[in-house]
This record gives structure tokens, sequence and C-alpha cells, in this order.
């Protein structure tokens, strides 16, 4: 009788300490219910979204006519590529076109370089477009430095539409815009406009250039 009373106070004392260790296993507190498909979409969403229309596969072609500019012809026009479009392959078609605006006979002209089926990312392949566009505009009176680009709505077909400036005077600027989707990737020089009406410009122009 005298060793069952210790016996009892250490069995106890060893069922308290099961108890306390059990309700702080951090392997229990980690068993938390998982987190709602709502709240999970929430976090892991795009910060933006592109048309449906951006997920297919496009086409580029000269169009007479594009955004309501007129594609210069004879022998005014351009007659070589301006800017290089990187690794051409079988597939891929190369567009190069000067527009001339309503009633324009005479000044620079809107130039449009495009590609399509681009087996790399056609972002990176708007990029090098976008910086042989600049080293043209560059050689041609344009001068400063390049302004950093900014989105603008692509239009029917997705992807991405951004534009940025190239100053010249505290008065007029010539825009570079550039667009890329799943398959294609294209820029533009806009002479002597602002980013926003040349990015507006230029999505009409891919509506008839796109296909």
């Amino acid at each position: 009788m005298p060793i069952r009373g210790p016996r009892i106070l250490l069995a106890t004392i060893a069922l308290a300490t099961t108890l306390t260790l059990t309700a702080c296993d951090p392997a229990a507190e980690a068993e938390a219910p998982p987190a709602s498909p709502t709240a999970s979409a929430a976090v892991s969403a795009p910060a933006s979204s592109t048309s449906p229309a951006g997920s297919g596969k496009h086409t580029l072609a000269e169009a007479a006519t594009a955004g309501g500019l007129t594609k210069a012809t004879g022998a005014s026009a351009v007659s070589d590529v301006p800017v290089d479009p990187g690794e051409m392959r079988d597939g891929m078609h190369l567009v190069v076109a000067d527009y001339n605006r309503a009633g324009q006979t005479s000044g620079r002209r809107v130039l449009f370089v495009g590609v399509d089926s681009v087996p790399e990312d056609p972002n990176k392949r708007r990029e090098h477009l976008w910086r042989g566009l600049i080293d043209y505009a560059l050689q041609n009176g344009s001068t400063g430095t390049p302004t950093t680009a900014k989105p603008y709505q692509p239009g029917p077909f997705g992807g991405s539409l951004e534009c940025l400036s190239l100053p010249e005077s505290a008065n007029a600027t010539d825009v570079i815009c550039g667009w890329s989707d799943t398959t294609t990737a294209a820029v533009a020089l806009f002479p002597r406009t602002t980013p926003a009406d040349a990015a507006r410009l230029f999505a009409a122009m891919r509506a008839d250039l796109e296909h």
C-alpha cells in the first residue's frame, strides 16, 4: 500500500505530459482544412487576360489597305527589308510594307514588319524586331532615348500590343508599336504621332494584316 501512492502519482504525471505534447504537436496543427478552390484561383489568377482568339494560330499577309491606310506601291515603296526579322524557317511568312495615311502624298510613311509561324517565344521575336526598328529609326533622323513601352488594347486577336516613343522634340515624336500572340510578332514605325494614337491605328492595321 505505501508503494501504490507514488506509482499512481507517476502515472498521472505521465498521462498529463502525453496530453500536453499531443495538444502542442505541430503536425496536428498543420492538418488544417484545405483552402477553397476560389481562394486558390484568386492567388494564381494572372494580372491581365487576353482575348480567347489570341490562343489560335494566325498568319500574316500583305493588305492593300490596313487600318484605313493605303499600301505604297511603285518605285517609291519600300523595296528591301530594312529590319532584320530574325531566323526565317520553312513555313514562316515575312511581311514588309509601308503605308500612306489618308491624303498623304509625300513624307515618311508608316513602316510595317511582321512574321508569322514563329518557332520560339513570339515575345522574344518582337523584341528582336523592336531593336532593329529602333536602330533603323535612329539612323533616319530620330534622336533621343526610347521611352518605356506601355501596353494598349491588342484588338480582337488578343495577345499583347505595346508602344513606345522615340523623342525628337518637345512637340513631336516618332512612335514604335509591336504586337505578339501565340504565333505572330510584328512592329511598325509611326512618324510624328502619340503612343495612344499609334496604338489605336496599329490595332486597326492588325485586323487587316493578321488572319
